[in-house]
Parts: structure tokens; C-alpha cells; sequence
């Protein structure tokens, strides 16, 4: 890709990973928690389920290999992995309370 890309398209390339434990995206999940963009570099803000998750480097290298595949060439993809807030299943989209049933 060469056009620059927006925070639209991050996210919905990250709508494309799945948090193998819960069978749902991480965006559903909550589990993004930002997305910045600037001339040559994206940053996500993203956490976990708990600190101790078993799939914890699956997803995030699922996620800069999906940012990796929406952003120019040379574009510089920076994973923050951050703790506070603590994620809580408040921050999960309507979508992923029906997938557990909690509608």
C-alpha cells in the first residue's frame, strides 16, 4: 500500500485478528485501546485479558502483521502493550456480548 492510511483502516485491520481463547476480534473484545497515526509510523495501544495470557505473543504478532499489511512500505508499526485501564468485559462491543451470550 502506498496511499497513508488512517485510523479507520488500522482498526479495521485489526478487526481481522482474533484472540484464538474467545474466538472473537480483538476490537470486538476491547482489547484496542488506541490508534495513532503520523507521517511514518502507527502506533497501537493494546492489552490483554489478563497479564498472564497464554496468547498474548500470537496476538500481537497477529496484530503488527495485520497493521504491517495496510501501511506503506518502511512504515514504522508500534505495539504498545499497556495495562491500565484494566480490561473488563465493559469494554467489549455489543457484537462480542452476543457471541458469549451476555445480551
Amino acid at each position: 500500500m502506498t496511499d497513508p492510511v488512517d485510523s479507520a483502516a488500522v482498526l479495521a485491520a485489526l478487526s481481522t485478528v482474533s484472540d484464538p481463547e474467545h474466538g472473537i476480534n480483538i476490537v470486538d473484545l476491547g482489547l484496542v485501546y488506541g490508534v495513532d497515526v503520523a507521517p511514518g509510523q502507527v502506533t497501537v495501544r493494546l492489552t490483554l485479558t489478563s497479564p498472564g495470557c497464554p496468547m498474548g505473543n500470537l496476538i500481537l504478532g497477529d496484530a503488527e502483521e495485520a497493521v504491517q499489511g495496510v501501511v506503506a512500505p518502511g512504515t514504522v508499526v508500534d505495539l504498545e502493550l499497556v495495562w491500565e485501564p484494566p480490561w473488563g468485559p465493559e469494554r467489549m462491543s455489543d457484537a462480542a456480548k452476543q457471541h458469549f451470550g451476555w445480551d
